[in-house]
């Protein structure tokens, strides 16, 4: 199941992991964020214990959202050792394509 990050986990959850890190920048009323919720999910259980996968609300954390510059929802960033490695916007995502990269930086 994927984590819900907050600005009082993000730094120990995402920049200080010892994996590497997917997180999902989302909003409750947006309807293409909610349709990757499922693959979301699914890569979460495929990578458990490699890598960690988890989900910014953007209302409830801008703070993050802002610093990493998000501008569309969803928008998925990929962190290892604390830096972001790739950014992909947009629901044109699959499940594969998700987990691959996440597992590339593994």
């Amino acid at each position: 199941m994927a984590i819900q990050f907050t600005n009082e986990n993000f730094q120990s959850e995402v920049l200080e992991s010892d994996v590497p890190v997917l997180v999902d920048f989302w909003a409750e009323w947006c309807g293409p964020c909610k349709s990757v919720l499922p693959l979301v999910e699914a890569v979460a259980g495929e990578v458990e214990g490699v890598a960690k996968v988890g989900k910014v609300n953007i209302d409830e954390a801008s703070e993050i959202a802002q610093k990493y510059g998000v501008q569309s929802i969803p928008t998925f960033i990929f962190f290892k050792d604390g830096e972001v490695k790739e950014k992909i916007v947009g629901a044109r995502v699959t499940q594969d394509s998700l987990r691959e990269q996440l597992e590339a930086l593994a």
